[in-house]
């Protein structure tokens, strides 16, 4: 009866995990713990599972261009080469949408290095994944700092219709419409007027990018021209924070154009303006 007892406790523990494991309660840090959570998973029970387990139903990863995670992890291997950790995240004031980046690594016949962006959103009361895209680079020089940013206030509406999300994803195909205009007008120095102070931006074969003026350099450097295409936009019900993703198309200084899937991750500001504040590109297969 007690070896009885003891197990059925276990079971009940182990379930209770499970079932909290990615657990909300509308801080910063409980989406780096669901993040750490998945990161381990991953290591210790495959990717293709850990994947599975942690994502939304209507979960998009970009491998490389944008596709259903668990319609595309279902065909993959359960592997257990990747790792990565998160380096900076933040949590909108609603608590309900979030993002992490970091970098991470790939074993295999050559180690692969590279940084990701992750978006989740609170379901049923747990974290999930929602949107991931990597872009690779060289072996990492430089540490990046982890920063975890708590919201500096709550607020959640007590009604958020259809009329009122559809109104705010107006908003910000609004706003990626004037960027990409100012942007054929004004070239790389339109980004001075959307960049966010501590904006930071993930290129392909470049550690991450941290800063505006950093960014800004790093644009006008290397790019001549760039096209942005919007496929989809989504924001916090709270109102500050949001993202978009679509095709970005790329003239650089060489005569060389190349395209790119992008998410962009908005905040907004007290004037009512949105700024980028995380950037990250991966190559598009056409």
């Amino acid at each position: 009866m007690m070896r009885n007892k003891i197990i059925c406790t276990l079971i009940a523990v182990a379930f209770a995990f499970g079932a909290f494991a990615q657990r909300s309660d509308g801080t910063t840090k409980s989406l780096v713990n669901a993040e750490k959570e998945f990161a381990e998973s991953a290591v210790k029970n495959g990717v293709k599972s850990a994947f599975h387990s942690y994502s939304a139903n209507d979960a998009i990863v970009f491998r490389p261009n944008p596709v259903n995670a668990k319609t595309y992890y279902a065909t993959q291997q359960n592997d257990k080469n990747l790792v990565w950790s998160p380096s900076y995240a933040r949590v909108a004031r609603s608590g309900d949408w979030g993002f992490t980046t970091g970098g991470f690594t790939l074993e295999g016949d050559q180690k692969v290095y590279g940084q990701y962006v992750s978006v989740w959103k609170a379901i049923n009361g747990k974290w999930e994944l929602v949107i991931d895209l990597g872009a690779e680079h060289n072996k990492p020089l430089h540490p990046v700092a982890e920063k975890f940013i708590e919201p500096t206030e709550y607020y959640k509406p007590k009604f958020n219709g259809e009329k009122q999300i559809a109104a705010g994803k107006d908003i910000l195909f609004t706003t990626e419409r004037t960027l990409n205009a100012t942007l054929k007008s004004y070239g790389m120095g339109a980004f001075g007027g959307f960049l966010n102070h501590d904006a930071r931006v993930i290129f392909p074969g470049y550690e991450p990018i941290i800063g505006k003026d950093k960014a800004i350099a790093f644009y006008y450097n290397m790019v001549s021209k760039m096209t942005l295409k919007t496929t989809q936009a989504d924001k916090a019900s709270g109102g500050d924070l949001a993202y978009t993703y679509g095709i970005a198309t790329i003239d650089y200084k060489t005569d060389l154009r190349e395209s790119f899937n992008y998410v962009f991750i908005y905040e907004r500001q007290k004037d009512h303006n949105w700024n980028l504040i995380q950037q990250i590109y991966t190559p598009a297969e056409r």
